[in-house]
């Protein structure tokens, strides 16, 4: 159809030309001009009619549930924060998150996941969030640097460096004030998490080799400050292992690790095992689905609803 109108308007256009010989050139080059440009928009723009998203995701569809493994810090913070967790008769915590999950063990994992997905939704590190996917509003307010820090985003929770007690490697010592500092904090509100302000910082320059090791949300911040500390302090050598937030702390505490990374609070087991931590900084959680999807809202019951498997259908949150 396109192509039959375009060839027509084209045929008419040199027909005017040939018919306005006894006449004004200027004219006729007008006049085929004139009727070409009509015959392109008029084409154009049943291309574009065609090609125009329709808005007809279809809410009736199933919700794929994307969550992550046992062990991780994101997951532990997010059924707390969303009551997904919850506590049985018993005082016991019970994670109710629906059988009917598919399982991703990394935050890249899940992005990929719901991207792929139109129907799928999923929780990732705020400061890993990129236009493969799309963060719903929480409650009507957006998952931000600005809204976890004023405390209006509700799904947030710290980012944390673990040690087996005070940390007394020298390397340990000097990287974790360079974290806290100035230039660390810096870094890390410029990746997207919510730093402090910081104190200055003057490397003390010891030698050695240290392991940092955790959860796989902190170690996209944990491997830009181990770049950057090893240009203040080119005789240490820090390596970076991503497993997850338990691995971490259980890591920390037997040597496995230097420092841990934890993206969650530490449990009382584990306060009580000796390990202690410090924040590196704030981050929030951002729930995301495919860009596909006309979903824009959703508030912490909803939420809860759908991790539970309570609520099963795009429609029933609509």
């Amino acid at each position: 159809m396109k192509r039959t109108s375009a060839i027509a308007a084209f045929t008419a256009a040199a027909l005017a030309l040939s018919l306005a010989a006894c006449g004004s050139a200027d004219s006729a080059a007008d006049t085929a001009a004139e009727s070409t440009a009509a015959s392109t928009e008029a084409v154009s723009s049943e291309a574009a009619s065609e090609a125009a998203p329709a808005g007809n995701f279809d809410t009736d569809q199933d919700i794929t549930v994307i969550s992550r493994e046992d062990g991780s810090g994101t997951r532990g913070a997010f059924i707390e924060l969303t009551g997904v967790e919850e506590k049985n008769a018993d005082g016991k915590k019970v994670d109710n998150t629906t059988e009917a999950a598919a399982i991703q063990s990394s935050t890249n994992g899940v992005m990929t996941a719901v991207a792929n997905d139109e129907t799928a939704i999923g929780y990732i590190s705020l400061g890993s969030l990129n236009d493969t996917v799309k963060a719903v509003t929480v409650g009507g307010v957006a998952a931000s640097a600005e809204t976890v820090k004023d405390g209006s985003y509700v799904l947030a929770r710290p980012f944390n460096i673990v040690t087996n007690g005070d940390a007394t490697d020298p390397v340990a010592v000097d990287f974790i004030a360079y974290c806290l500092s100035k230039d660390g904090q810096a870094l890390a509100t410029d990746k997207g998490y919510i730093g402090e302000d910081g104190a200055d910082f003057t490397s003390a320059q010891p030698a050695g080799k240290i392991t940092v090791g955790g959860s796989s949300s902190v170690s996209p911040l944990m491997e830009k400050l181990i770049e950057a500390y090893k240009t203040v302090n080119p005789n240490a050598e820090l390596e970076l292992l991503t497993t997850d937030s338990t691995t971490g702390v259980s890591g920390a505490l037997d040597g496995t690790y230097t420092i841990g990374m934890a993206s969650r609070e530490l449990k009382d087991s584990e306060t009580e095992g000796g390990a202690k931590a410090t924040v590196l900084a704030l981050d929030g959680i951002a729930v995301v689905v495919n860009p596909a999807n006309t979903t824009e809202d959703l508030t912490v019951d909803q939420i809860k609803g759908i991790y539970t498997g309570e609520l099963t259908t795009w429609a029933d949150v609509q």
